[in-house]
């Protein structure tokens, strides 16, 4: 899961040959810098997951509580902070001040010296030349350039300054709030099948733990941390030339890195051994300790990237879930769609309704023009227009039981016929929509429409009553 595949294609020719860096611990970072008071909580809450930190220790470390460190009371450490007070007021820009990034520029220069040099025996525990160590140290408070490569100086004489310079800060480098967090990790071992604790270091706990105490360390403890542990690492990668190991590194190293200020080994006591412990296992697993655990990024990145996260191509989950989320999204694009297309063509029909219905009633009165508003009337929700035309119901035909009434049913029989018809089937609103508008299209005009069909008619009725005349005469001469 710590894997991660950056692909950029670069089209400028000049830049193809220079290496791609790219941060995994973007949004960590990002998150640290914009939120402080978010990313402070979410790797606390991890801390106190991995390690048992009481009430009082978990405020210490929090910032919220001053550090209860051991000896604190006693007269030897009261000795040791007045010394050390007397020290700090010849303090200069880097020995004896509070860290600063201008500080660790300077240090640096000794931690790139000492990389070149790392095969000189008993580095770090032969004492140098005091009276080089003296100029040196006036040249790196003054701010002024050295060239350490003009031989001018021993790698004794820098190993030794760097220690100076870590003893003089005014706290340990890991800070006097991660003192009783750093004794709790040392304690973390495996458990057996029965859920007894061992004696064996649970080595994976303790890298989380310190990664993520790592994490919310001030910015220059973290930076002048990252230098000097991957410096200790590679000194103990050649202990066989210089005859320093790890665990011998630790014992150097330790009182500066993990002790706290104004204390005495008395002070201390069984701790010494976890603390000089603790320093070893950060010497060898330096390589693990300043990256962030999977989930914290993975937080971080989710915090910034939101509801993106189901559909950007970088996610981790995108094979396992990104298929499942998609099917509804498509259902629900689909019903919209559906929906939105339904909605367009209805409106397209009340419209052509709409004009269908202003051209009848403009029409002369006629027995269609009477059918096709009985038609409107009958379904006045998807027919007619609203009160833009005002509509006059049609008059009731009474039904004449004489025989001139026969007649003349005979003769307008087709009107009553068809508006049997048309009560006892009503056709649908968008057939007979479609049927106007194409005889409208066809006649032209209204009035012209009006015309053809009372042509009609009149037709209709001379061949009605060429029928009736027939049917009387043969009624007629039957009777004779």
């Amino acid at each position: 899961s710590d894997a991660i595949c950056n692909f950029v294609i670069c089209n400028d020719s000049s830049l193809r040959s220079q290496p791609i860096i790219f941060n995994p611990d973007f949004f960590v970072e990002k998150l640290r810098h914009e939120k402080p008071e978010v990313f402070m909580e979410l790797v606390v809450s991890n801390i106190t997951r991995l390690i048992d930190l009481p009430g009082a220790e978990l405020a210490q470390l929090m910032g919220e509580e001053d550090p209860k460190l051991p000896g604190a009371n006693s007269t030897a450490s009261g000795f040791f902070r007045s010394l050390m007070s007397l020290k700090r007021k010849e303090k200069g820009v880097v020995f004896g001040s509070p860290l600063t990034e201008e500080g660790i520029a300077q240090v640096s220069q000794l931690i790139e010296y000492l990389h070149k040099n790392l095969r000189a025996e008993g580095l770090f525990r032969v004492p140098g030349n005091s009276i080089r160590q003296q100029i040196l140290k006036d040249a790196l408070n003054s701010g002024t350039d050295i060239d350490l490569d003009s031989g001018d100086f021993h790698s004794n004489d820098v190993a030794t300054l760097l220690k100076m310079f870590l003893g003089e800060l005014p706290e340990p480098l890991l800070t006097h709030k991660h003192f009783h967090a750093h004794l709790k990790i040392a304690d973390l071992m495996l458990f057996d099948e029965k859920g007894n604790k061992t004696s064996t270091p649970d080595k994976e706990r303790q890298i989380e733990a310190l990664q993520l105490l790592f994490l919310i360390l001030p910015a220059p403890n973290r930076s002048l941390l990252k230098l000097l542990l991957d410096l200790l690492y590679q000194t103990a990668k050649k202990q066989d030339k210089n005859k320093m190991s790890a665990h011998n590194l630790a014992l150097m190293f330790a009182p500066h890195i993990l002790w706290p200020r104004n204390v005495t080994a008395n002070d201390l006591q069984d701790n010494i051994t976890k603390l000089n412990n603790g320093v070893t296992f950060m010497i060898k697993h330096s390589q693990k300790l300043f990256k962030a655990p999977a989930y914290i990024r993975e937080c971080a990145r989710l915090h910034y990237l939101g509801s993106r996260a189901h559909t950007s191509k970088d996610d981790l989950d995108l094979l396992t879930s990104g298929s499942k989320d998609l099917q509804p999204l498509k259902s629900q694009k689909r019903s919209r769609l559906d929906t939105c297309h339904q909605e367009e063509t209805q409106q397209r029909t009340e419209e052509a309704l709409k004009e269908l219905f202003r051209h009848v009633h403009n029409m002369p009165d006629s027995a269609k023009k009477k059918k096709l508003i009985r038609q409107f009337n009958k379904n006045p929700i998807a027919f007619t227009p609203g009160s833009d035309v005002p509509t006059s119901p049609a008059p009731r035909r009474n039904r004449s039981r004489s025989f001139s009434g026969l007649i003349k049913r005979k003769v307008l029989g087709t009107p009553v016929i068809l508006e049997r018809k048309s009560r006892a089937a009503t056709p649908e609103p968008e057939r007979v929509s479609k049927e106007n508008i194409h005889l409208l299209q066809k006649c032209g005009s209204p009035a012209h429409m009006a015309q053809a069909k009372l042509k009609c008619l009149e037709g209709r009725k001379e061949e009605s009553c060429r029928r009736m005349r027939g049917r009387l005469l043969s009624k007629d001469s039957s009777s004779l």
